[in-house]
């Protein structure tokens, strides 16, 4: 069953808090970091697993903070892990599991999604509005959230409480699998509903198109969903999601961190990461061409408790 939905050109609502910006190279890396597990690969291409955990490993030396990493590669058959499993904080990276459980919701009874829901969906995504987010979260409820979870294999991944949904525990493993039904055909999402999503995700405004999009060649389309929130404990989270594809490739990239000491470091370990896996995967494309993001990055503040 194909799921057409129309995408009709709207005014979205701006984004109702968003935090402070600042340039992305301040701050420098602290002086030590925690002894971290190894990066692991493999890959169906001589050299590349070999490669991509050396640039990867590289790339993460001397960051402070908890890194992980998901990436798979389908045209060379290749993966990436560190952490894969570790919970993180969510922020607004979970907005595209609650778009994808709506889509899900909707699929289950046949119907398309309302004007209202379309406007809620490009808002949360496109600008990462916080109020159309919470209005779609509550219209679903916790419980079709798990439902979905269920349904796409998300096992570790555990829904915010009280009503707190940038505080759903996610982990590389399950944001991957996420991308994955988002990026090939099964049979939890509809084609229409994997083309909606994508859409969306390649409609992000450019001071929030920042993370693992850096350094993307000019011969893939990028999709991409980033968050960050900050509190008393561990610091600032600042994650990023991101599914590319085109020039003979077909990829997607998770990188989740914690521990940060502002937001703009987060986004430099990030995007440190991107890069070298951007360039090990397309090492045939110019650097000029390559997609630089943001020095503003920015992002919804995510409301959080006080504790």
């Amino acid at each position: 069953m194909t799921h057409h939905i129309s995408l009709r050109a709207r005014v979205l609502p701006a984004v109702a808090a968003a935090a402070i910006l600042v340039p992305v190279a301040a701050g420098a890396a602290p002086a030590s970091a925690a002894t971290a597990p190894q990066v692991s690969c493999t890959s169906g291409k001589a050299g590349l697993a070999a490669k991509l955990q050396r640039d990867i490993t590289a790339a993460l030396a001397g960051r402070a903070g908890t890194v992980a990493v998901g990436l798979r590669d389908r045209t060379t058959n290749t993966t990436c892990t560190l952490r894969a499993t570790t919970a993180y904080d969510s922020a607004s990276v979970v907005k595209v599991t609650v778009l994808a459980t709506l889509l899900w919701d909707a699929k289950k009874t046949n119907r398309y999604l309302t004007a209202r829901e379309n406007t809620l969906a490009t808002a949360m995504i496109t600008k990462s509005d916080n109020t159309a987010t919470t209005s779609l979260w509550n219209q679903l409820g916790v419980a079709k959230v798990k439902g979905f979870l269920a349904a796409a294999g998300m096992t570790r991944t555990v829904p915010g409480s009280g009503g707190y949904w940038g505080l759903t525990q996610i982990n590389a493993t399950d944001e991957q699998k996420l991308l994955s039904l988002i990026t090939a055909r099964n049979t939890v999402l509809s084609d229409g509903s994997r083309t909606y999503i994508l859409k969306l995700m390649g409609q992000v405004v450019t001071s929030q198109k920042w993370g693992t999009p850096a350094g993307a060649p000019s011969s893939v389309s990028v999709h991409v969903k980033n968050g960050w929130l900050q509190r008393a404990t561990r610091g600032w989270r600042v994650h990023s999601v991101g599914a590319f594809k085109g020039g003979g490739h077909d990829y997607t990239i998770t990188v989740l961190t914690d521990g940060n000491s502002s937001m703009s470091y987060g986004v430099n370990t990030i995007q440190a990461v991107s890069k070298v896996i951007h360039r090990d995967l397309t090492p045939t494309e110019m650097a000029a061409t390559r997609y630089k993001p943001t020095l503003f990055p920015q992002e919804a503040a995510v409301a959080v408790p006080r504790r």
